[in-house]
Formats: C-alpha cells, sequence, structure tokens
C-alpha cells in the first residue's frame, strides 16, 4: 500500500503484461464529486506523474484542455495507463456534466470496470443515476468510492442508503470511516480488521493500527452485515458461516471478484482523495475486484460474409478485432483514432479491414496516451486500450479486423441532440476555417450535428446542453482560430404523427425518351415516444420489383428530415409498403425513392402531425427558506414537480420541465436563493407540444 517502488516500469512494452494482470477501469460520477482528483492521486500514487495536479488551479494533468482548466471541469474523457502491484491499469477519466454525457457512454461501451465517485456529503446525486444506468447497459462491474468524508456533513451512512434506494444496488461496504468531517483520520478495513491512519500528507505512509475499542462494535455490526450478504450468493462464505467457522480474508475477497464481476453487488470505499487519505486501498481493490479482460467473456459480433453472430475468444491467438471509441483532431500529430482491441494483435504499419465502411485501413503509429502526452509502440495486444495515426476514414464505433475474417462488433448508442444555435462566420476568410473546424468536431462529437438551413442560408449546429454548444464554440475561436457570430439558442423540437394512414406516393415524368415511374402504397402508423423508424415490406407478388425497396426507404428517411408543420425531424413512425406499380422500362431506383418521399410528405399532412418538445429532468438542491419561491417559479415555467425529499439540511426537488423553459435557467435560480442553490439537468423525453405553443412555433419557424 506504498507508493509504487518502480515508476520506470511505465515504459515496459504492452505486450509484457499477462492478460490476467490488466485492467481497463473508468471513473465515473456526477460533477463535482471528484473524478479527477481521485485520478491524479492515483497517478501520483502509481509513481505514474512526481507531482499532484489540482482541478482548481488548473494543473490536473487529466483535465489538459484549455477548455476543462478554465472552467474546472472534465469535457473529454482522457485516457492514460499506470502500474500498481504488477498489474497495468488503463484509466478513463469522464466528464460528470450531463451536457458531455457521449463521452461515458463511449467509455463505458469498451471499458471492463468502473470506479464510481460519490460526494460524501450531497450522496447520489442526478447525473451519479445516469452513469449508474449507462454501466447497467452496458453490464460493466463495479467499486465505489465515497469521496469527501473529510468534509463538514459526510454521512457515510445516508450515502450507502441512497445507493441501495435510488441505485436499486446492493452496496457491500468493505470499509467505514474513521470519524468524519474534520475528525476524518482513517478508514477501518472490514476485510482486514484493522485500521488505516492517514495524517493528509502525499508522501506519509498510511499507519496500520488496531481497532480502536470505541470502534469495535460498529466494526463488528458491519462486517456481520458484510458477510451475511456474501452468504447468499457465495456457497462456501455459506457454509462456514453456518458451521461458525473462521472466515478468513481471502475468501472474503474471492467472494466478492466473483459477485461484483456478476454484478450482484458493490464492494464499497470511502476516503478523502484531497487529503489523500484512503487512495491506496482503492487501487488495491481495482486490483483485487475489477474484472481483467481474461475475466470478461468472448465478444459477440456479426460475421459481415454471412451476417450471422460469432464469438471472438479474448485471446492473442484469436482474429484481430477492435472497436474504435473516439475520434480526436490533436493540433501537433493530427487525426488520432482511439481504440480497444478486443482479439489478436495489432502492429504498426499492419493493414486492417473496417467493417463498417467496407474500406481498407493501414494503422500508422500506435500511441500510449497519458492525457495528451503520447509514449510510441510497435503493437497492441489482446486487452490494449491505444491510440492510432493514419486511420482516415475511421470512425467512432466502427470495427477494425482481420481483412480475412471480417466481423462488425456492437456499435455505441448516443442521443440526439436537443438544443440548436446558429452560426456564421465573421468574414469570408473564416468561411473555410469554420466549414473545416466543424467538420473535425462532428468526427470528434457524435452528439454535435451540423445542418445547413436553405431557407435562411444559415449553418444551424446542434448539441446536448448550452454548455456543450459554448465549449464547442469556443473551441472554434481558440483551437481553430474562427471568427464567428452566434445566434440564441433554440430548442430542437420534432414532428410526428398522432394517427394511422394509408397514402399513395406516386412519381412519373414523361419526356423524350425514357421517362421516370414509381407508385407505391404506404401505411404509415405513430410509434411509442422514443421509438424511432420502423420500415416494413410487405409486398406480395411481386408488385415492385425487390431492387426499388431499399430506394423507397431511403426516400422515406430523406423526407423524414424535415417535417411539414414547421421544418423539424419527424420522429417515431412505421412505414409499411404493402402496394404499388412499376414499369419495365421507365421504373428506376431514383423514380421510387422520389415516389417513397412524397407519400410520406403527404401522409404525414394526412395524419394529425404534431410538435414534439424535449423534457429535461431537473434536479435542484436548496435550503428550506428558498422552497416556495423555487416552487412557484418552476411553476411557471410549466414544471411538473415530482418529489422533494429532505437530505441533512437541504431538500431536493425533482421536476419535469421543457427544455424552452430552462435557458438561463442558473441566473434565475441565483438571484432565487442568493447563490445558495445547485441544480442538475438531464435530457428525459421528447412530449407533445401544447396546441396554443404549437401555432406560435409554426409562426416563427415559417416566418409569418
Amino acid at each position: 500500500m506504498t507508493k509504487n517502488p518502480n515508476p520506470a516500469k511505465v515504459k515496459t512494452m504492452p505486450r509484457s503484461f499477462p492478460l490476467e494482470k490488466i485492467r481497463n477501469i473508468g471513473i465515473i460520477a456526477h460533477i463535482d464529486a471528484g473524478k479527477t482528483t481521485v485520478t491524479e492521486r492515483i497517478l501520483y500514487y502509481t509513481g505514474r506523474t512526481y507531482k499532484i495536479g489540482d482541478v482548481d488551479t488548473g494543473t490536473a494533468v487529466m483535465d489538459w484542455m484549455e477548455q476543462e482548466r478554465q472552467r474546472g471541469i472534465t469535457i473529454t474523457a482522457a485516457a492514460t495507463t499506470c502500474y500498481w502491484q504488477d498489474h497495468r491499469i488503463n484509466i478513463i477519466d469522464t466528464p460528470g456534466h450531463v451536457d458531455f454525457t457521449a463521452e461515458v457512454e463511449r467509455s463505458l461501451r469498451v471499458l471492463d470496470g468502473g470506479v464510481v465517485v460519490f460526494d460524501g456529503v450531497a450522496g447520489v446525486e442526478a447525473q451519479s443515476e445516469t452513469v449508474w444506468r449507462q454501466a447497467d447497459r452496458y453490464h460493466v462491474p463495479r467499486i465505489c468510492f465515497i469521496n469527501k468524508m473529510d468534509r463538514v456533513g459526510a454521512n457515510f451512512k445516508r450515502t450507502i442508503s441512497m445507493i441501495e434506494k435510488r441505485l436499486k444496488a446492493k452496496p457491500l461496504p468493505i470499509q467505514i470511516p474513521l470519524g468524519s468531517g474534520e475528525s476524518f483520520e482513517g478508514v477501518i478495513d472490514l476485510i482486514e480488521n484493522k485500521v488505516w491512519h492517514y495524517d493528509g500528507k502525499p508522501d506519509s505512509e498510511p499507519e496500520e493500527a488496531a481497532v480502536p475499542e470505541s470502534e469495535r462494535k460498529r466494526c463488528d455490526e458491519y462486517r456481520h452485515a458484510l458477510i451475511e450478504k456474501l452468504a447468499e450468493h457465495d456457497d462456501h462464505i455459506l457454509e462456514a458461516y453456518l458451521e461458525s467457522h473462521e472466515i478468513s480474508p481471502s475468501m472474503i475477497r474471492q467472494a466478492l471478484h466473483k459477485i461484483t464481476l456478476a454484478n450482484q453487488g458493490v464492494p464499497i470505499l470511502c476516503g478523502s482523495a484531497l487529503r489523500n487519505k484512503g487512495v491506496q486501498p482503492l487501487l488495491d481493490a481495482i486490483i483485487s475486484y475489477l474484472p481483467s479482460p481474461s475475466d470478461m467473456p468472448p465478444v459477440l459480433a456479426i460475421d459481415t460474409t454471412s451476417e450471422a453472430e460469432v464469438t471472438r475468444p479474448v485471446s492473442d491467438e484469436a482474429p484481430f478485432s477492435a472497436l474504435a471509441f473516439k475520434v480526436v483532431s490533436d493540433p501537433f500529430v493530427g487525426r488520432l483514432v482511439y481504440l480497444r482491441v478486443y482479439s489478436g494483435i495489432m502492429k504498426a504499419g499492419s493493414q486492417v479491414w473496417n467493417s463498417t465502411t467496407g474500406k481498407r485501413e493501414r494503422i500508422g503509429r500506435l500511441l500510449l496516451m497519458h492525457a495528451n502526452r503520447r509514449e510510441e509502440v510497435e503493437e497492441a495486444d489482446t486487452g490494449s486500450i491505444v491510440a492510432t495515426l493514419g486511420l482516415k476514414n475511421t470512425f467512432t464505433g466502427d470495427t477494425l479486423c482481420d481483412t480475412s475474417q471480417p466481423v462488425r462488433l456492437e456499435s455505441i448508442r448516443f442521443p440526439e441532440p436537443v438544443v440548436s444555435i446558429s452560426i456564421e462566420p465573421k468574414s469570408r476568410a473564416d468561411q473555410d476555417k469554420m466549414t473545416a473546424a466543424l467538420q473535425k468536431l462532428t468526427e470528434e462529437d457524435p452528439t454535435f450535428k451540423v445542418t445547413y438551413n436553405e431557407e435562411t442560408g444559415q449553418t444551424i449546429i446542434s448539441g446536448m446542453g448550452e454548455l456543450h454548444l459554448e465549449v464547442i464554440v469556443n473551441r472554434m475561436i481558440s483551437e481553430f482560430g474562427v471568427g464567428a457570430k452566434v445566434g440564441k439558442p433554440r430548442v430542437a423540437y420534432k414532428e410526428t404523427i398522432s394517427a394511422p394512414v394509408q397514402v399513395e406516393g406516386r412519381f412519373v415524368r414523361q419526356s423524350g425518351g425514357h421517362g421516370q415511374y414509381g407508385h407505391v402504397w404506404l401505411e404509415l402508423e405513430p410509434m411509442n415516444r422514443g421509438g424511432g423508424f420502423q420500415f416494413i415490406n410487405s409486398l406480395k407478388g411481386g408488385v415492385i420489383p425487390r431492387q426499388y425497396v431499399p430506394p423507397v426507404e431511403m426516400g422515406i428517411k430523406e423526407a423524414m428530415e424535415t417535417g411539414v408543420l414547421a421544418g423539424y425531424p419527424v420522429v417515431d413512425i412505421k412505414a409499411t409498403i404493402y402496394d404499388g406499380s412499376y414499369h419495365d422500362v421507365d421504373s428506376s431506383e431514383i423514380a421510387f425513392k422520389m415516389a417513397g418521399s412524397l407519400a410520406l410528405r403527404n401522409g404525414v399532412r394526412k395524419a394529425k402531425p404534431v410538435l414534439l418538445e424535449p423534457i429535461m429532468k431537473l434536479e435542484v438542491v436548496a435550503p428550506e427558506q428558498f422552497l416556495g419561491d423555487i416552487i412557484g417559479d418552476l411553476n411557471a415555467k410549466r414544471g411538473h414537480i415530482e418529489h422533494i425529499d429532505a437530505q441533512g439540511d437541504v431538500y431536493v426537488i425533482q421536476c419535469l420541465i421543457p427544455l424552452a423553459e430552462t435557458f438561463g435557467y442558473a441566473t434565475r435560480l441565483r438571484s432565487l436563493t442568493q447563490g445558495r442553490a445547485t441544480h442538475s439537468l438531464e435530457f428525459h423525453q421528447y412530449r407533445k407540444l401544447p396546441t396554443g405553443l404549437t401555432e406560435e412555433i409554426i409562426e416563427q419557424a415559417v416566418g409569418k
């Protein structure tokens, strides 16, 4: 549990590490829970850095972007590699702000385990729930670190209860704090039945001691509860427990490892990263309880030649497969693509197949990343997380694989943008710069979209929130040197239908020589919110040749990009093609594409179209004296209060509110509460816009 004695090991080639000694982990949490501070301490105690970085002073190694250092928040997921107890730990430090949720999503897709950091005072916060759900979706085993136990109001027991109730998890405390607030001096290790004292100095060794008599009863209660919970899932523990045999620390660790990997429970540790308390035991827990790549099941993939499901064993001998999970435009080295290698070995200079785009790619240099610093390596073996140069046609979510055995791995799902602003260059010289910058930024961030409105001649950029777009614009100005004028934030409304309809699409053009003939009948039906688009082919008897059906679907999709009410995208529609006709000479793919497009637009007009607006989940934490003012203000903004919970001396208001009502809410909340309240916003779902507001939005869109 000391500082790593051999920092020179950092230079070791990746292949010298056995699979079982690699850990690919992410540090995830709500904003301000202390993720980056925890990561900085991990890097220091593993010998990766020789000076502790600090978020508040802008010296954090992992927050290397100019925007991150100015704002004191993590914006982009940064990767690094460090070494502890002869193990290699690949770490991704993720953002906590909901506007950058895509960074968490892509990281969790490629990681084997996660360390979830909680604020010991605030407990489980809004974004904690979001990242927990994301980790659940990818079945990522987790351990928890309850941070900031040195702060006034820190409550270990309440945080454990919130993890159980709000996250529906099974917490397994393996440590409890010794003191709290200013009197927090260390942790009680329930597995070894001993205490670790810390004096808070970075280079001081933790002192081992016996559990004080005053804490013996509390320690025994927690340890007994831990063993009872382990016995529910582990037969060896159960047998020893029933027969009153001694349960050794190694038995407890084995049971915890098995239960954590099966996602049946979550080991809980505590400490204060800022005060250098409890970090070494956290590193030990990462090694002991989180999985190595060899603990993971074989990777599921689709064989692109047969479209059958296949597996790739986690082995260097297996055919090569890797997933691109991040693209970065590095100002010094160029376009970096981050990859997680799932099977086989990738060598610098080798040729690979991009099974997503169907193109060959040549791997350039291979780099082990340490935030924005790089170490060059010759090859990357199974389980590695590396960055590579030279991939021109590989994007986030693409699969790279062996050219002779092509497979496609599960891609990454990203939420749709909900806020838009207009942006235009200040001068003609800025036009080309802006186009190049926007292209690079869209490659980096799948939740950032750029569209061009032909009617107004404006470039519209869309993202996950006001902060997201503000950071993008600031990056364009500072990193790419673009002079730009920015419009006010606008809501990304959607259109949908509210009734089923059968509609004809006919495209007939006759001129000299061959004409154009496409004719389809579609049935359009509304789907549940979030249902997306579904296309069903119900044609029988060859009324339309098979080669003309995909163009119909393509035409429908293109027409859905601009709706009939106010030009917003059409969503949540099921389109079934059930009839039509063709001409032996005049029919073509373009004619059927146009027929599909016409049918969709005509159908939407007849199917009682409605506008949908994004609804946000808002959480406000405020002292009791301001509750009345906050609730009154939320009601005036069409907010729907769901819960009001007391947490210590503050209240937590959970509310659903239209995104249109949240612009500038931070300033409004500060003025209502003398700056004593905090809030967080998260996208919830799209809902139908009230009729009166629908007419107003349509008038604005069509310029009446």
